[in-house]
């Protein structure tokens, strides 16, 4: 018992002497270290300047498609050609079927606020004929704001590429067309008989009354001449027989004038009149019936294709308000930059975002537009500072059906490299460079011990045995600042003082 009982004492106070300290040694422990130089590596690295944003992924442009109802003659119920959700409307395509008509999609910025015609001149004409070029019909000429029989023609053949016939100009205009051609028949014809008459007037006698005309004037001459040679001469049957013969070319001469045509020509000229008239009438008549391009039947939109987001129409139901919900085909990254990021951005720069699930995805800057003021955007806290914000659009590089399903609606970090060195080099933290007398750049290396690996050329550093070597500093980013300098001690590994 007095053996087990001094063992357990003996290890009791060997455990007890473990936590036992002198007040020497909590001096000791209380000093604060060895002041010394605080060091870094020199690191071999890509340095890159990178314009960091957020961006939210979506489809461009959305916007509502809306049916014009108002000329219509009866309810707008929506009797098929409904799209579904996802599915892409291409110009000229028919994004909806209301009472049997088409709703036709053709690009433009300005909408179809009133139904086109013949006759009709404007913006909106412009806007049309532009885009049905577009499609390759040839809307006449396209620099021309007229509404022509050219513009009809191609606006027929619109409806014919997407299955349905022209629109028609109602019973009432083809009775009118039909009577206006009724009407220049008849004035064509007035015009011919009184032509005839004219020319009839204008024939003169005819031959036969010619030739007698002239028999007589020479029958009488015979007789004259006879009663003038006879023997004895009677002067009274040679007076008498002068006077018939001047009778006779008084006859003949009367005979051969010009007959008079004026009452002819005037009912010529009444009758081209009234055939003038007509056909002008014919031609109103005419536009009227070529064909048009009804407001309900049209839909323009900004770009195409576009791709179809939400359908609230139903097939069989009213339509009212917007039927559809369209935006761009294509996703984009719609972000934003302070005026000083945005200066060293250009549409086609190359950039990088990280999705959801990690994986990085390429990009490329579309567009840098400043923000309109009073957009909302200078509302925040950097705006509020008086700093511009500029909308910065990107493209994504080529997704996965899976991968834009499941990007889209996200917010994404976007980086922009806008400055980057030649691939790897000699790069020290920022606060390694200091300034000497004459501004020039320097390192100061870390003394012996201290990772360098050799003896100091000088020590007239800021510690014991450092070194202090002259750089070309380069570009700096991200804390760090490429260094070039022909020293071999400056090499990756080696360490440089930061701080003391």
């Amino acid at each position: 018992m007095i053996a087990i009982v001094a063992v357990v004492a003996l290890g009791a106070g060997v455990a007890l002497s473990r936590f036992v300290v002198s007040p020497a040694e909590l001096a000791a422990a209380a000093r604060p270290p060895e002041a010394g130089p605080v060091t870094a590596p020199i690191e071999r690295r890509v340095i890159q300047n990178t314009v960091t944003t957020r961006a939210d992924v979506a489809y461009a442009d959305a916007v509502d498609v809306k049916v014009d109802t108002t000329g219509l003659g009866g309810p707008a119920v929506v009797t098929g050609r409904v799209p579904e959700v996802g599915s892409t409307l291409e110009a000229g395509s028919v994004a909806l079927e209301v009472a049997g008509r088409p709703l036709l999609v053709l690009p433009g910025a300005l909408p179809a606020y009133r139904s086109l015609r013949a006759g009709l001149s404007g913006p909106d004409v412009l806007q049309l004929k532009a885009a049905l070029a577009r499609l390759g019909i040839d809307a006449g000429d396209t620099t021309s704001d007229a509404y022509d029989s050219a513009t009809a023609a191609a606006v027929g053949e619109l409806y014919r590429r997407a299955g349905y016939p022209p629109p028609g100009s109602g019973a009432e205009v083809e009775q009118q067309l039909a009577a206006a051609r009724s009407t220049v028949r008849g004035a064509e014809a007035a015009v011919e008989q009184a032509g005839a008459a004219v020319s009839g007037a204008a024939a003169g006698p005819s031959t036969a009354a010619r030739v007698e005309a002239d028999n007589q004037v020479r029958e009488a001459q015979r007789a004259l001449a006879a009663a003038a040679d006879a023997v004895p001469r009677e002067d009274s049957l040679v007076a008498r027989l002068e006077d018939e013969l001047a009778l006779a070319l008084a006859r003949r001469d009367d005979l051969l004038k010009p007959p008079p045509t004026s009452a002819e020509q005037a009912n010529l000229a009444a009758a081209k009149e009234q055939l003038d008239d007509a056909r002008a009438a014919l031609g109103r008549a005419e536009e009227e019936a070529l064909t048009g391009l009804p407001s309900a039947e049209v839909v323009y939109l900004t770009s195409l294709p576009r791709r179809v987001d939400a359908v609230t129409a139903e097939r069989g139901s009213v339509t009212s308000g917007a039927a559809l919900s369209v935006s761009g085909a294509e996703l984009v990254l719609e972000g934003s930059a302070s005026a000083a990021d945005a200066e060293l951005l250009a549409p086609g720069a190359a950039a990088t975002f990280e999705g959801a699930d990690g994986v990085e995805h390429p990009a490329t800057v579309a567009s840098v537009v400043a923000q309109k003021e009073g957009s909302g955007a200078d509302d925040s806290a950097e705006g509020s500072a008086g700093g511009k914000r500029f909308d910065v659009v990107l493209s994504p590089g080529a997704l996965t059906d899976q991968e834009r399903e499941s990007l889209k609606g996200t917010n994404v970090r976007v980086g922009i490299p806008v400055q980057s060195t030649d691939g790897e080099v000699l790069a020290v933290p920022v606060v390694a460079l200091t300034a000497g007398p004459g501004g020039e750049a320097r390192i100061e290396l870390a003394p012996d011990g201290e990772g360098t690996g050799d003896p100091p050329a000088s020590s007239d550093g800021g510690g014991s045995g450092s070194a202090l070597v002259e750089v070309e500093a380069g570009l700096s980013a991200g804390g760090f600042v490429e260094i070039r300098t022909t020293d071999p001690r400056v090499r990756a590994g080696a360490r440089v003082v930061v701080g003391r």
